[in-house]
C-alpha cells in the first residue's frame, strides 16, 4: 500500500502582537489605527472616559443605562431608523460600561466602513435619550437583576466584591447598579451624564482591519471628526483600599445540590513588573484542564467539572497604579464541599513548599505565547485588546513586550509570583449553597471566620 508523504512544518515565522499608529484629530479625538491585511470586517472600539466612579450618588447602573440608549435614536432617527441604518452596512454595535468607563464596539465590512461611522458619530453628537426609550430600559435593566441574584456565580462576585472593598467606594457596589438606584434613573439624568463626561477630547478610537485602498483619514474627518465638545481633562482613579483579611462568607441557598465558590484578593496588575511571571504561573496553578487545582479536583477526586485561578485588571490610574483582583472560582458538589475546599488549601500550601516544576512552566509558555497568533486572528481581537491597554493607561507596545516577558519568565520566578498572589492566610472565600450543610465542615478547616449571608 503506497501513503502519501506525510506532511513536514513549514519554517516558523517570526510573530509579535501588531503596532498601531497613534494620532489625534482636530477635535482632540486620540485614534490608534492597525492594518491588518485580509481583515474585510473592520474593528472599532470607541473608549468614552465615563468612569462608574463618576456617577452620580445613588443613580448607580446610569453609565450602563447610557451606554444602551447611545443606538436608541438620535435627533435624525428614531431608534427603529437607527438600527435599520446598521444593519444596511451589515454592521453589529454594542456598547457596554465598566469600571474605567464605556466601551462602544463596532464591526462592520470595511466598504461599508464610512457610513457605519457616520451612525455612530451621530449617535455620539446627538442621541435621542428619549423619555419612553430610557424608561423601557430601565425596565429591561430591572428585570435582569433578578436573575443575576438567582445565578449563583453572579451572586458571588457580588458579595466578594462587597466583602474586599469599603462601601464608599463605587468598585464595592454591582457594575449595572441596583433595583433601588436603577429605578431612579431618567431621561434627563441620563443626558446630564452624558454631557459631563462624554467628549471627544478623552475619547479614544481604536480601528483595527484591512485599509488598503481606504483613505482612513478622510473618512474620520467627516465622521467622528465632526463630533465636537469641550476640552476637559480626563477622569483621574480614586484610590482603592480593600481588606483581604482570610475569611469565609456564605451565602445561604437552602437545598442547593452544588457551591459556587469564588476566592479572591486584591493584588498587582498590568503596570507591576511581577504581572508576566503572575499570569504565567496562575496559568499553572489553574488555567487549563491539565492545572494542579483541576488535577487534583477534577481527576483524582471529582468534586467539580473544573476549578480555574486567573487574574483581572480592574483599575488604573494615570501614573501606572492599579489594582487586579486574583481569584480561584468553581463549583463542586454540596456534601464534598468542605474536603474539595481542605484539598483546594492543601495545592496552594504545597505549591509554596516545593515551587512550580520546569515541566508545568513550559506548558504554560507554549499554551499562553504559542498560541498567540491564533488568538489574534481577527480585527476584533486586535482592537479589544489595543482598547484594554488605552483604558488601563499601559502603552502600545504593551502586549508585544508582556509575551516576550511570559517566554522569559523562569520556574521560581512564577512560583514567587504566584504564592505571593495567592497567600493562604490572605484569601476572602464565599461559597454560594446550602448553609446548613456546608457551614460546619468549612469551619473546621480553620480558614477563616465564617459567616452566613442570606441569598
Amino acid at each position: 500500500m503506497e501513503f502519501h508523504p506525510q506532511p513536514t512544518a513549514g519554517e516558523a515565522k517570526p510573530w509579535a502582537f501588531p503596532a498601531p499608529e497613534r494620532g489625534t484629530l482636530g477635535n482632540g479625538l486620540t485614534v490608534l489605527r492597525c492594518h491588518r491585511p485580509g481583515q474585510q470586517v473592520v474593528a472599532v472600539e470607541l473608549i468614552l472616559d465615563a468612569p462608574l466612579n463618576a456617577e452620580p450618588e445613588g443613580l448607580d447602573g446610569i453609565a450602563t443605562i447610557m451606554a444602551r440608549a447611545l443606538s436608541e435614536g438620535t435627533d435624525k432617527r428614531s431608534a427603529e431608523e437607527f438600527a435599520a441604518e446598521l444593519e444596511r452596512c451589515g454592521a453589529t454595535l454594542e456598547a457596554h460600561a465598566d469600571h474605567p468607563g464605556v466601551r462602544v464596539s463596532l464591526e462592520v465590512p470595511v466598504s461599508r466602513l464610512p457610513k457605519a461611522l457616520g451612525l455612530v458619530a451621530e449617535a455620539l453628537r446627538a442621541p435621542a435619550f428619549l423619555d419612553g426609550e430610557i424608561e423601557r430600559l430601565v425596565r429591561n435593566r430591572l428585570d435582569e437583576i433578578p436573575h443575576e441574584m438567582a445565578n449563583p456565580s453572579r451572586r458571588g462576585a457580588k458579595e466578594l466584591y462587597k466583602e474586599l472593598f469599603p462601601a464608599t467606594l463605587r468598585i464595592s457596589r454591582p457594575r449595572q447598579g441596583t433595583e433601588e438606584t436603577v429605578s431612579r434613573i431618567d431621561s434627563a439624568a441620563v443626558r446630564a451624564f452624558f454631557e459631563t463626561h462624554v467628549r471627544p477630547a478623552t475619547a479614544t478610537a481604536v480601528i483595527v482591519g484591512d485599509l488598503t485602498g481606504v483613505d482612513l483619514d478622510a473618512v474620520l474627518a467627516e465622521t467622528l471628526g465632526d463630533w465636537t465638545g469641550d476640552t476637559a481633562e480626563r477622569s483621574t482613579a480614586t484610590a482603592v483600599s480593600s481588606d483581604d483579611t482570610g475569611r469565609v462568607v456564605i451565602v445561604d441557598r437552602p437545598g442547593a445540590v452544588q457551591t459556587a465558590i469564588l476566592i479572591g484578593r486584591v493584588g498587582a496588575d498590568r503596570h507591576d513588573r511581577v504581572w508576566a511571571a503572575q499570569v504565567l504561573g496562575t496559568y499553572c496553578l489553574g488555567g487549563t484542564l491539565t492545572s494542579r487545582l483541576d488535577r487534583v479536583l477534577r481527576e483524582e477526586k471529582g468534586y467539580t467539572y473544573g476549578v480555574r485561578a486567573f487574574g483581572h485588571s480592574l483599575l488604573s490610574g494615570p501614573d501606572g497604579d492599579g489594582i487586579a483582583l486574583l481569584g480561584i472560582s468553581g463549583s463542586v458538589d454540596t456534601p464534598n464541599t468542605g474536603p474539595a475546599l481542605e484539598d483546594l488549601w492543601t495545592v496552594l500550601r504545597t505549591l509554596a513548599a516545593e515551587g512550580l516544576t520546569d515541566a508545568e512552566r513550559d506548558v504554560a509558555v507554549q499554551n499562553l505565547v504559542g498560541v498567540a497568533p491564533l488568538k489574534y486572528e481577527t480585527a476584533a481581537a486586535v482592537a479589544a485588546t489595543l482598547a484594554d491597554q488605552v483604558e488601563q493607561n499601559l502603552p502600545d507596545d504593551y502586549q508585544a513586550t508582556l509575551y516576550r516577558m511570559l517566554a522569559e519568565a523562569g520556574t521560581v520566578e512564577a512560583t514567587a509570583a504566584t504564592v505571593s498572589a495567592f497567600p493562604v492566610d490572605r484569601l476572602v472565600t464565599v461559597l454560594v449553597g446550602d448553609a446548613s450543610q456546608i457551614a460546619e465542615p468549612v469551619r473546621a478547616l480553620g480558614i477563616g471566620e465564617v459567616t452566613v449571608v442570606t441569598g
